[in-house]
């Protein structure tokens, strides 16, 4: 038993891998889009299969676990997903515990992600740093002093729901605003259709409308970069106010808690140079001249989930 088993339960898709402990390259890896219509039962059954296809009747050391939604990591409850219903309350870790008789430790997948950047990726060598993942949703996790932290509930981190704009669109959180409600993909898209229905001679939006064929239930947060790359009003000025929005977070927590580091991840991340221009500037503009701080892309890539629930499982086996 000298493997760890690794899981990532995101909001759309779910993957799993296995690696020697020690080693920087996975023996195995799949992953698997979660169904348009999901719950907690079928992301359960398909994460189950895709397990029993990675172990072949192997058992590993322990069992490292990234979910997307809040978590109890003390107990390895999940709370809730934000995006898959029937997740309320679940003990994932009691439930892996049992099932596969090795020890678990489960965490949200943001905390999760930064302990893979700070012990695989980016953070390396860092004593404090901010990870911050930008794709279905916008969720931060602290390494301070070189260890996790959770704040006192677990709850630390979530730059999503910092509030940038109070007179903003209401974000499903209930208030307004929030850098999640701006930044994330889901919400760029949403953005962007509503306004393309709404001031269609305003906006014109003509090259977001050739990449869809003007079918607007199309959109994502890709096509929008796509579009604004190449000149588009509307999708210019969708993806200037997500980089406004999370530049402005950023700042804010570089004055408060002053980490060397802010390491970047998820899809949004890969919006393209303008993006990160503008986020860049606004944090640095947002900050205090005398806060020093640098804001890199993840090195792991859609992969930081996956290597801090190896990085979590280890933690587990080492206490």
């Amino acid at each position: 038993m000298t493997s760890i088993l690794a899981l990532d339960f995101g909001g759309t898709k779910l993957a799993a891998a296995t690696v020697n402990i020690g080693s920087r390259e996975w023996l195995r890896y799949e992953r698997r889009l979660s169904p348009a219509i999901a719950n907690a039962n079928t992301d359960i059954e398909i994460m189950r299969s895709l397990i029993h296809s990675l172990l072949q009747d192997t058992q590993p050391a322990a069992i490292g676990v990234s979910f997307g939604g809040p978590v109890d990591a003390t107990t390895g409850t999940v709370r809730l997903s934000h995006h898959v219903p029937g997740w309320e309350n679940i003990p994932l870790q009691e439930l892996l515990e049992q099932e596969f008789g090795v020890p678990a430790a489960v965490d949200n997948d943001a905390n999760v992600a930064a302990l893979g950047e700070h012990r695989f990726g980016a953070g390396q060598g860092y004593d404090s740093l901010f990870y911050i993942t930008v794709s279905t949703g916008v969720g931060g996790g602290w390494i301070l002093n070189g260890q996790p932290w959770r704040g006192t509930g677990g709850m630390a981190g979530e730059i999503g729901h910092i509030v940038v704009d109070p007179a903003g669109p209401v974000c499903l959180c209930g208030k307004r605003g929030c850098v999640e409600r701006l930044a994330s993909g889901p919400y760029m898209a949403q953005n962007t259709r509503e306004a393309l229905t709404a001031q269609p001679k305003l906006w014109e939006g003509k090259i977001l409308r050739s990449l869809v064929e003007d079918n607007l239930e199309l959109l994502t947060g890709q096509l929008i970069s796509q579009a604004a790359a190449a000149g588009d009003d509307l999708a210019v000025e969708v993806l200037r106010k997500s980089a406004w929005a999370l530049g402005t977070g950023i700042g804010n927590i570089a004055n408060l808690v002053n980490p060397q580091l802010f390491i970047l991840g998820g899809s949004v991340t890969k919006a393209g140079n303008q993006w990160w221009e503008i986020l860049r500037q606004v944090a640095r503009e947002t900050a205090l001249p005398e806060v020093d701080f640098e804001i890199i892309s993840a090195a792991l890539a859609d992969d930081a989930p996956l290597w801090g629930a190896v990085a979590l499982a280890e933690l587990r086996l080492a206490n």
